[in-house]
């Protein structure tokens, strides 16, 4: 029977925090169940790179009057947190601490949040992965880049953190260990005191253990209002099937995914139709990398210049990739992001949301890949907002999640189509 510590660390932060409210729990009890959930399993699971038991102690007794009050919080370490380390998964900044908060982690804790401490990410969030393993089979990956957080959120050890997303760094960790994960449209929740690799991709997003929990976590941060998913709309929605572009990349679990899914929200009185995505979008499959990795080589100039010996294979061989392309490459690929985000929303017509993948499949065996983000980047690039919710087990027992993607800057409307998606996927 699960005991009573490990049944509070793992309430969503909506149910924490309205036992908060009703008096039934209070905010040093539930910081108390995440430290002792942590010390359990935090040697199997890995999650941290630094955990700060005392002053999240503090925090608790301390804590604000707010939407986030009382609850623990995860930070990727690629975020600034006052007086933490932010290695950013690199030897290169091993030590490096930061004297004050990122905008994110500032707003949070205006807001009430207690910050536990910084989770592992790969390699400035790119390539060479971290020791994180996933919580549901350690001997497969958690994906990444924002591993600490989907594993440490997956496994009980708060009930929600911070993530980031250049490709698919948000939703496909957060699919692989069986979490909600939402990646809102671009520049929702503001970027300083972030390491920021891709200027022109990279978004802040959240992991948690049910969809209301990350409207909370962003709308409390953003200041938009993003609504209660939990409140059951009136209707059903209309959904656009789309395999995307990268269907080939799709596993067979993916394949018999995708069916089922269909089946149980055509149930449930969702108007379904096939949506393929126009040539405009389908694009971006080579635009993307060229974009990413010519600005992410951009953004470690003073790493390139000054220690390129403590810079993965890995990640030197993308940055070459980035550096090598020519201006013109460089700029027409620019010149299809914008054509895609153009071409999106008539490629939306009549839908109110698209379901597609979150991944190609169950998250591989080993720690040393986390993954494919194929069914993730031409989502990013459009800027748009996207959430995955759980959707069952592949054949090894390993998560399978369902992405729901929406229009740019409807993210309070994507997130009740998606809390509407989960439940009728169950």
């Amino acid at each position: 029977m699960t005991d009573p510590a490990t049944m509070t660390a793992m309430m969503t932060a909506t149910a924490a925090r309205a036992a908060m409210r009703a008096g039934r729990l209070t905010a040093a009890a539930l910081a108390e169940a995440c430290l002792a959930r942590i010390a359990e399993r935090e040697p199997a699971i890995r999650a941290f790179v630094h955990l700060d038991a005392e002053g999240a102690r503090r925090a608790a007794a301390a804590a604000p009057d707010g939407p986030l009050s009382g609850l623990p919080l995860l930070v990727k370490d690629v975020i600034d947190v006052a007086g933490m380390p932010t290695a950013q998964g690199s030897p290169i900044w091993a030590g490096w601490q930061a004297r004050a908060d990122s905008a994110a982690v500032a707003a949070a804790r205006a807001a009430g949040a207690v910050i536990l401490g910084k989770t592992v990410t790969t390699e400035f969030a790119t390539r060479h992965p971290g020791p994180t393993a996933n919580p549901r089979n350690p001997a497969h990956t958690p994906g990444g880049s924002s591993s600490g957080t989907a594993a440490g959120v997956a496994d009980g050890m708060a009930p929600f953190g911070f993530g980031t997303q250049t490709a698919g760094s948000v939703i496909r960790p957060a699919a692989y260990c069986g979490v909600v994960g939402y990646k809102p449209s671009y520049n929702t929740i503001h970027r300083f005191g972030m390491r920021v690799m891709s200027e022109s991709l990279d978004t802040i997003g959240a992991m948690a253990r049910s969809v209301a929990d990350c409207a909370l976590l962003v709308g409390a941060v953003s200041g938009r209002d993003l609504g209660d998913p939990d409140a059951r709309p009136d209707g059903a929605p209309r959904v656009g099937l789309c395999r995307s572009p990268t269907w080939k990349q799709a596993a067979p679990e993916t394949e018999a995914l995708m069916a089922r899914v269909a089946v149980a929200l055509a149930r449930a009185g969702a108007a379904l139709a096939d949506r393929e995505m126009p040539a405009e979008i389908a694009a971006l499959e080579a635009a993307h990398p060229v974009v990413m990795n010519a600005e992410s080589a951009r953004s470690l100039g003073w790493e390139l210049a000054t220690a390129p010996g403590k810079i993965s294979e890995s990640l030197r061989e993308r940055l070459a990739f980035g550096l090598s392309r020519t201006p013109a490459q460089v700029a027409d690929a620019y010149a299809a992001f914008e054509a895609a985000q153009r071409a999106f929303p008539a490629a939306m017509e009549g839908l109110d949301v698209l379901v597609t993948p979150s991944a190609p499949g169950e998250a591989p065996a080993g720690l040393g890949w986390t993954g494919d983000p194929a069914f993730n980047f031409i989502w990013t690039s459009l800027h748009v907002p996207c959430v995955t919710v759980p959707a069952g087990t592949g054949p090894n027992g390993l998560p399978l999640g369902i992405q729901i993607v929406g229009r740019k800057g409807e993210d309070r409307a994507t997130l009740a189509w998606a809390q509407w998606v989960a439940a009728a996927v169950g």
